[in-house]
């Protein structure tokens, strides 16, 4: 830390900025500590020591990092002689790479370093680990290079990069998006030199050695430093760039800062966030999942001016580690420290953290390798909670067995006899298009951000008229099972068949992403695994829907509705009650931090790859748009009830749900945003930020409870499930074994039914086993992509059909081709926000199948009914 170093008249300054001194604020420092400890768990993080650094004194300042499965440890510097008070500092040019073969580690000494150095950056990289700056003592360097571990032939390759703007010792550096990012640091041994430095290497740009150099980058609004904290972690809305902490030097005397600055390089912004709980000069700080930064250790400098009174009697710095969550912007205790390194490099090695060697206490080092990672949070969930889950998901398989004999044909099957009640179908559609990823996901968004995308789920307002007065009377007329019977009317055969076969395909991949990304949500709420949570879903699902039909389908699905609306508003209040302040404090809290923003009014050129107004309006609106009239799982439930205006009904029932689902859902992921703000201790590191309300269930809900709202989630996951077994089973029977005769019975045809309903949910289960990712950053991001991918050209076949006379079967064909292309192109190779995937994959196929329809020769069917201009007009549907 350079404490050993320093005089005993430079003494820490008292902080002339906030006009207190030091000694009340370590009073207060110890009671902010003692209440965020009071609630902080019994253990966060799990402690290993691996074997020791060869050099038995331990070094302080080494560069330090992972390549090939290995750890080095380069460079560095201790008091290596006898007494240790009355001798000079040393520097090494040792170099140890520490190899692990299961639960094995060897140390090897390999070729040192060029000349001793230390006190420099290190970031690991794919290629090696790079070293940026540092000094040996007389000087301090800019160069920086990359030391790769060649483990076959056990030798420590240096490779020269380009070097630092200027000398920098005692700074921090990371790596984010393919670019090293070096913050702090000193121009030479003294403090007085700390600099507000903030360089940038991109590594992209090696192949081109005249742009391959060190760009500098504004610099943090605050004051210079060195010897601080550098992370990466993504703040719920950006990836970012994290300053903390560090010391410097003036006339007044040394200061030891808590300000923390994040920098957003897709914005090239700072930000000020909230600063640490005490200083962390020359600690550790590292990013871990989704929202955390680890802060292991570090000087708070409140014996700096004892060091050399209290020599080998001095007790160390603080043993505790620190943990930041960036979406709440809250610090809390992340317990004990078995040791307090400081000035050393962590590094990620596996599923774990690395702490080697470094500084205990001032002339100090420690030669042992500590390894970390974050315990989960345990609460068991009851025997109480299991028998409700269990009663409702048996109940469920019940409503299958129910209707199991009343499906006499494919009629009964897939479409109920048209003998739904209107309600029970609104019911259904709601429950479809909410999907449990909505569930988990909606509330996890407007934790992590706020309430723009809720501008999305007002299109559906602005859908409904056209769905009724429009989309409706079209399927009615016709009388149709399958939605693309309309397409081969209106164009041909061939047209229909692409239109079902892409229905198809997402809805099997729709299913296996719904169960994926929910079983890895409820895996945080359950004792269950992500897997075993898929295998329930779809299991249970089969069951009821295979031999249940649309009508289990249907009825399950208003059950499930009334479920999850009644576990969301539980625990909707019972986060309310859990926040300080109550309701009062929810708003005044969510105000303060722009959690009901609902509308963001960007226009740049780039806004497309954003969540701004018009590309919100604009995905949305085809989004709906593309769902009412060209998806067959929601087409189906207009032909269930016994007329159209009944079928009218449940569409304007679908659109009150879904408004009032909107303000529930939204609402609750920003009660949590204000719960956990409260209570940042109850915070688990391990969980991604999808799985923050099945968290709160797990932790926070009264037994019985927390079974009813798990049950809600897997409610809505099956509702989805379910819903797209039978309606890719009614397309594939009704769009190509029919046309082909492939049974001479109608109860042959039920008999293909069940087990194309039974294939595909076991197709759909099995992708999702594969699919489980936790990884993924949102479920509703992934969710909204594919839906994009796939419904966008099926919308625009619709649109095309319907809205234009002059269309043909050759010219639709062509713009569905060239659409998906189109689709494929945007999700590979371009930064479109995904929410924006079904407008164009609409407007694609719309305006290139209605070009080809003038240049292509095809079949002009009749349009006599099937276009706006020539449908037959009936009464109006709705009320």
């Amino acid at each position: 830390t350079g404490e050993e170093q320093k005089p005993l008249s430079s003494h820490t300054r008292r902080d002339r900025n906030h006009g207190r001194s030091r000694v009340l604020g370590l009073l207060a420092l110890g009671l902010c500590l003692a209440v965020v400890s009071s609630g902080v768990q019994a253990q966060m993080l799990a402690w290993d020591e691996l074997p020791p650094l060869p050099d038995p004194e331990g070094v302080a300042g080494p560069f330090v990092g992972v390549h090939n499965d290995a750890l080095i440890v380069a460079g560095g510097a201790n008091f290596p002689n006898k007494p240790r008070w009355e001798t000079d500092k040393v520097w090494h040019a040792d170099t140890y790479v520490l190899e692990r073969d299961g639960d094995s580690f060897t140390w090897t000494a390999t070729a040192p370093l060029p000349a001793p150095l230390a006190y420099g950056g290190a970031v690991s990289l794919p290629e090696g680990v790079l070293c940026m700056g540092g000094n040996d003592g007389e000087r301090t360097f800019a160069g920086v290079f990359l030391l790769s571990w060649n483990p076959d032939a056990k030798t420590l390759t240096r490779t020269p990069y380009p070097p630092l703007p200027g000398p920098c010792a005692f700074t921090s550096a990371t790596l984010l998006d393919g670019k090293v990012y070096l913050a702090g640091g000193m121009k030479d041994s003294e403090l007085t030199t700390a600099m507000a430095n903030f360089w940038m290497l991109d590594l992209s740009k090696k192949a081109t050695p005249d742009e391959f150099a060190w760009r500098e980058l504004p610099a943090w609004p605050g004051p210079t430093r060195a010897l601080n904290i550098t992370a990466t972690q993504h703040d719920g809305f950006h990836d970012g760039i994290y300053v903390m902490s560090g010391r410097r030097e003036d006339a007044d005397g040394v200061e030891f800062l808590t300000d923390v600055w994040e920098y957003v390089p897709t914005l090239g912004e700072w930000k000020s966030r909230a600063e640490t709980p005490r200083p962390i000069m020359a600690g550790m700080g590292i990013g871990w999942g989704q929202s955390h930064i680890f802060v292991l250790g570090g000087a708070d400098g409140s014996l700096f001016d004892k060091a050399n009174e209290l020599k080998d009697a001095h007790p160390g710095f603080p043993k505790e580690a620190l943990a930041y969550h960036t979406i709440t912007d809250t610090w809390t205790s992340a317990g004990a420290l078995p040791a307090n390194h400081v000035t050393t490099v962590p590094v990620r090695w596996g599923d774990r953290m690395i702490i080697a060697s470094g500084e205990v206490r001032p002339r100090v080092r420690s030669p042992k390798i500590w390894a970390f990672h974050p315990v989960p949070s345990a609460a068991p969930f009851g025997i109480v909670n299991y028998v409700v889950l269990c009663v409702y998901l048996l109940a469920m398989v019940g409503i299958g067995v129910y209707f199991a004999n009343k499906n006499k044909d494919t009629d009964d099957y897939f479409r109920g006899g048209k003998q739904m009640a209107w309600w029970a179908a609104g019911c259904s559609i709601f429950a479809t298009m909410l999907s449990s990823l909505t569930y988990t996901g909606v509330p996890a968004k407007a934790f992590a951000q706020n309430w723009v995308y809720m501008v999305g789920n007002f299109m559906i307002l602005g859908v409904a008229p056209i769905a009724v007065y429009i989309a409706l009377p079209f399927f009615r007329q016709i009388d149709a099972t399958s939605a693309y019977e309309y397409l081969e009317k209106r164009f041909n055969r061939h047209v229909r068949q692409f239109g079902s076969a892409s229905f198809t395909l997402f809805h099997i991949f729709r299913m296996a992403v719904v169960m994926s990304l929910t079983g890895y949500a409820l895996a945080a709420a359950t004792p269950l695994s992500p897997s075993q949570c898929v295998l329930i879903m779809g299991v249970l699902s089969i069951i009821y829907c295979t031999i249940g039909g649309i009508e289990a389908v249907i009825w399950t699905d208003t059950v499930q509705t009334f479920v999850l609306f009644g576990g969301a508003l539980l625990a909707f209040v019972m986060l309310i009650a859990g926040i300080d302040g109550g309701f009062g404090g929810f708003v005044s809290m969510a105000s303060e931090h722009g959690k009901f923003q609902i509308v963001n009014l960007d226009f740049a050129a780039d806004s497309f790859t954003r969540m701004a107004i018009w590309v919100v309006v604009l995905g949305a609106f085809a989004q709906n748009l593309s769902s009412y009239t060209a998806d067959q799982a929601v087409v189906q439930r207009y032909m269930t009830t016994p007329d159209q205006r009944r079928a009218g009904r449940s569409i304007w029932m679908n659109a009150i749900l879904s408004m009032f689902a909107s303000f529930l859902f939204f609402g609750l992921g920003t009660a949590l945003f204000a719960f956990y703000r409260s209570h940042p201790d109850k915070l688990d590191p391990t969980i991604t930020t999808d799985q923050i309300f099945p968290l709160f269930v797990a932790r926070e809900m009264p037994i019985g409870f927390a079974g009813l709202i798990v049950a809600g989630v897997f409610a809505a996951a099956q509702s989805t499930v379910s819903t797209s077994m039978n309606s890719t089973a009614t397309a594939v029977v009704t769009d190509f074994l029919r046309p082909w005769n492939a049974c001479k019975t109608e109860r042959g045809y039920l008999r293909w039914a069940r087990a194309l309903t039974l294939l595909f949910g076991v197709l759909g289960t099995l992708f999702g086993l594969m699919f489980v990712d936790p990884e993924v950053r949102s479920l509703f991001d992934s969710f909204i992509k594919v839906i994009g991918l796939f419904m966008g050209v099926l919308g625009g076949l619709f649109v095309l059909g319907v809205m234009t006379r002059r269309a043909n079967g050759a010219g639709a064909l062509t713009g569905a081709i060239v659409g998906a292309v189109v689709m494929f192109v945007l999700w590979r190779f371009t930064p479109v926000n995904g929410y924006l995937y079904t407008f164009c994959g609409v407007a694609t196929c719309f305006v290139v199948g209605y070009v080809a329809s003038c240049v292509l020769p095809g079949d002009r069917q009749s349009s006599e009914g099937l276009t706006i201009y020539t449908l037959r007009r009936e009464p109006p549907v709705a009320g």
